[in-house]
């Protein structure tokens, strides 16, 4: 059994390099979006008497923006505004460059929602396991 998050993959209990916890990963998810939904209503408008089937795309268009961030922000930037923000960044486990793949798998499963409420001992989730990344602190 481990002793705390991320020795399992040879990373430190605390500070620099070891795994973020819940209350970071939240935040910046609450950043992430509120972004996205201010960039959102910014271009596409909000029109909050519209009925779903005239809604057309501005129901979905925050969540179009923040998986935009995510997948442009995670290789270029190590992490979402979000998690830069909050002192955190995302790392393949090798520790190289993430690349192009990995952040548009992680950020598909993300948005999926069950995938990253799905955790292991390493507090994982499950986006993270399939992309081969894993969230440390900065």
């Amino acid at each position: 059994m481990n002793e705390y998050p991320g020795e399992r993959l040879g990373l430190p209990s605390t500070g620099s390099g070891s795994i973020a916890r819940p209350g970071r990963r939240i935040g910046a998810l609450a950043i992430d979006y509120f972004a996205a939904t201010i960039i959102a209503v910014g271009f596409f408008g909000y029109d909050q008497f519209a009925l779903p089937a005239e809604a057309g795309l501005t129901q979905f268009a925050p969540m179009m923006v923040f998986a935009a961030l995510q997948v442009l922000f995670i290789p270029t930037a190590g992490g979402s505004p979000g998690h830069r923000i909050l002192g955190m960044r995302i790392v393949r486990l090798d520790g190289a460059w993430v690349g192009l793949w990995r952040p548009i798998v992680r950020t598909v499963l993300l948005v999926l929602v069950i995938p990253a409420v799905i955790w292991d001992a390493d507090q994982r989730g499950l986006h993270d396991k399939l992309a081969g990344t894993v969230l440390i602190r900065a």
